[in-house]
């Protein structure tokens, strides 16, 4: 049975394109932004991410329980595609990295339009 209680499973009949923006560096929310993001990719989906204001900071967190990085890594060795956001990262005096690339607003906007589904965290 599904979680809602339908007796239906969900099918999409052809993957879907999500756009998924992150601006939060709380460790819950990140961690369960990307587990989404992985668990999309897991089924099929195509999946970009999008890291904005404090959620450049990602890269570099972790926690015991809720270990955003470590889910940010395994989306990125899956296939998935991260993004941050150049102008947080210069405000920080941070640069990309190889799992983040240094990205613009013209770049988010280019993923808002890909995307058949945009979701923000």
């Amino acid at each position: 049975m599904d979680i809602f209680g339908t007796g239906q499973t969900s099918k999409t009949a052809e993957p879907l394109k999500l756009g998924i923006i992150i601006e939060t560096k709380e460790f819950e929310k990140a961690w369960n932004a990307l587990r989404f993001a992985n668990t999309a990719l897991g089924k099929g989906h195509e999946v970009k991410v999008f890291l904005m204001g404090e959620a450049v900071e990602i890269p570099e967190l972790t926690h015991e329980k809720w270990d955003p990085s470590e889910q940010l890594d395994k989306f990125a060795e899956a296939g998935g595609e991260v993004m941050a956001c150049g102008t947080c990262l210069k405000s920080r005096k941070m640069e990309g990295t190889e799992v983040c690339s240094f990205s613009t607003m013209l770049d988010c906007l280019a993923l808002v339009e890909w995307s058949d589904k945009v979701l923000t965290f």
